[in-house]
């Protein structure tokens, strides 16, 4: 990037801006301080408490779930227990001071970033604002990630470890370990640990100086040009301080390339055991020295390619360069149409929030909330429901599966029908390929969505078949119990019926696996308030024991928020095979 025309009046400007910088970081860092030792405190306590007191029932839950599960034989089941049981030691080691550590982390910086944020573009009474926003609310953000972890515990945990218990193995007989290739796959990685180890941290430190000197250039540039992370001014204190500890993460960096040595020399094992060669684990631990050093040139804007040799590891063909250190796809598009510079950040705040799975998680909820209370008041969502979920039913899960898969249904049929390559949003937002947020998260989730569009856009469904499907994906059960619940529809056929049956299996199964994401759980929480409201509303005028009802109905809620309310879930990857395509593709 070459310097701005006018350099000395954008030199004077961030001159001018240091004492407003200054003044800013004082004041975050007091606020910091003041409230770093109560974030500490609130974090420590409260997962320290979830782990202490859940240990145990993990403990025991966890070698119940292994040894009754059928997914496996019964050599694997002993390395389950084994290795099981070295995480939930080291959960235990590692949980109870890292929570206060992280305490003293968030308790820290999150005061200090809400202190720039205030005077950021359209806030209104900066001044006042610089000084309040980061107080309560890092009380309550403490609060929440204790919350949040706690349902990731108990409830996601639950669920997950429900699908290892109930599952059966795909083929119908269990996986089980080749007894005779272990020494093999032991030596691969004894030798792909060695020679990864030496080779991975000669190549970091010889690119270090690269890597120091060509940030150094970039920030520098985008200092002087207010571009790039010096744009918003909540960044700037960070991306200031990156200028002067660059050299930090240029350390950082190097260990960080030396540690990875370990896991992918240790993949040389997986390698030898699936190939059933000890020659192809080694010839891995080979190459992958090569694809290492290639992608750190591209990730370096060094020269393309590599001087080590790359070997064949696979028996198949073009399955060796597509597996677990693979570059991206991005680098051989840009080889093919040229070397492009890198794109400028044009808004850092804004990139983030463009980008945020979260963002996602909120509008599915807030659509769960306005399309509830349209059922609740067409009298769709019942007192039934509420009842059948609180007794612990498994034919009903309404409010808790059919209702966000509803939701997506609607958001898939309306983009299929504006022929969108992507997800078309109900405020008229479109979540493609590009803009999507980048995390193989949300991957799992994504992909899968955009096969079934395509699916349901080559159905061309009726209205009236529509109508059948969304009902279908509402209610929760065998389509032999939703005779009497379910519209009818003649032109069904049982081909179509059974098409329709699967394509609401599959967004019930993407909506239990969304169901255990951390924030889920508590949105969930804020949902199932909003149409008890709804209903106690729409009752009272209809119903003269309204009084005794509502009790009933809110004892029901409570009952039902107590138990396990995400259920004995099936995983999204299991019960999608377009998404075990997707995963495969993604995982060597």
């Amino acid at each position: 990037m070459e310097p701005p025309n006018r350099f000395w009046a954008s030199l004077w400007y961030f001159i001018k801006f240091l004492p407003y910088f200054c003044g800013l970081f004082i004041l975050g860092l007091i606020k910091g301080v003041l409230l770093c030792p109560w974030g500490c405190l609130i974090m420590a306590i409260g997962i320290s408490a979830l782990i202490l007191g859940l240990w145990p029932m993990h403990l025991i839950w966890t070698y119940y779930c292994i040894v009754r599960t059928r997914m496996v034989g019964p050599v694997v089941k002993l390395l389950l227990l084994i290795a099981a049981t070295v995480i939930l030691i080291l959960w235990l080691i590692i949980g109870i001071p890292g929570s206060a550590f992280a305490g003293l982390l968030y308790g820290f910086l999150a005061p200090i970033m809400a202190t720039f944020d205030a005077v950021g573009e359209g806030k209104e009474k900066p001044f006042v604002h610089c000084f309040v926003d980061g107080t309560w609310s890092t009380i309550t953000g403490s609060c929440t990630v204790v919350r949040d972890l706690k349902d990731l515990l108990f409830h996601s945990y639950f669920s997950i470890m429900d699908d290892l218990r109930f599952q059966a193995p795909p083929n119908g007989k269990p996986y089980e370990i080749r007894l005779l290739h272990i020494p093999g796959a032991l030596l691969s990685a004894a030798c792909g640990l060695i020679l990864d180890g030496i080779m991975f941290t000669l190549i970091a430190i010889y690119k270090c100086p690269v890597m120091l000197f060509k940030g150094w250039k970039r920030l520098i540039q985008d200092l002087i040009g207010r571009e790039g992370p010096f744009l918003e001014t909540a960044c700037v204190p960070f991306a200031g301080l990156a200028i002067l500890l660059w050299p930090f993460a240029v350390l950082g960096a190097m260990l960080a390339s030396i540690l990875a040595s370990i896991p992918l020399g240790l993949y040389g094992a997986v390698i030898a055991y699936q190939e059933s060669s000890i020659v192809m684990g080694l010839s891995y631990a080979i190459s992958s020295v090569s694809i290492f050093d290639e992608y750190t040139n591209d990730v370096l804007d060094m020269a393309p390619g590599s001087c080590f040799p790359k070997l064949k590891y696979r028996k198949k063909e073009g399955s060796s360069h597509g597996g677990h250190l693979s570059k991206p796809a991005s680098f051989d598009k840009e080889k093919q149409e040229g070397k492009k510079p890198l794109a400028r950040v044009t808004s850092f705040k804004n990139s983030i929030d463009e980008f945020n799975p979260f963002k996602m998680l909120d509008h599915l909820f807030d659509e769960c909330k306005r399309q509830g209370e349209v059922l609740v008041n067409e009298g769709v969502i019942t007192m039934k429901d509420i009842q059948e979920t609180k007794s612990g039913k498994v034919g009903s899960g309404v409010l808790n599966v059919g209702l966000p898969a509803y939701v997506m249904l609607n958001a898939l049929l309306r983009s299929a029908k504006a022929n969108s390559d992507g997800l078309l949003l109900i405020d008229g937002a479109e979540i493609t390929s590009e803009n999507r947020p980048k995390s193989t998260l949300f991957d799992w989730f994504f992909d899968p969505l955009m096969v079934i569009k395509e699916q349901i856009k080559a159905e061309n469904f009726t209205e009236e078949e529509e109508e059948y499907l969304k009902k279908r994906v509402l209610m929760i059960g065998e389509p032999s119990n939703l005779k009497d619940t379910l519209p009818h529809v003649p032109s069904l056929n049982e081909r179509k019926r059974a098409e329709i049956d699967a394509f609401a299996r599959r967004l019930q199964g993407i909506t239990k696996s969304i169901s255990r994401y951390p924030t889920s759980k508590r949105r969930f929480d804020v949902l199932v308030k909003a149409l008890l409201l709804e209903l106690e509303r729409t009752m009272g005028g209809s119903l003269p024991a309204n009084g005794s009802q509502a009790l009933k109905l809110r004892g029901g809620i409570a009952r039902m928020l107590s138990q396990k309310s995400v259920g004995k879930t099936a995983n999204i990857i299991d019960e999608d095979p377009e998404a075990q395509i997707t995963r495969k593709a993604r995982t060597p």
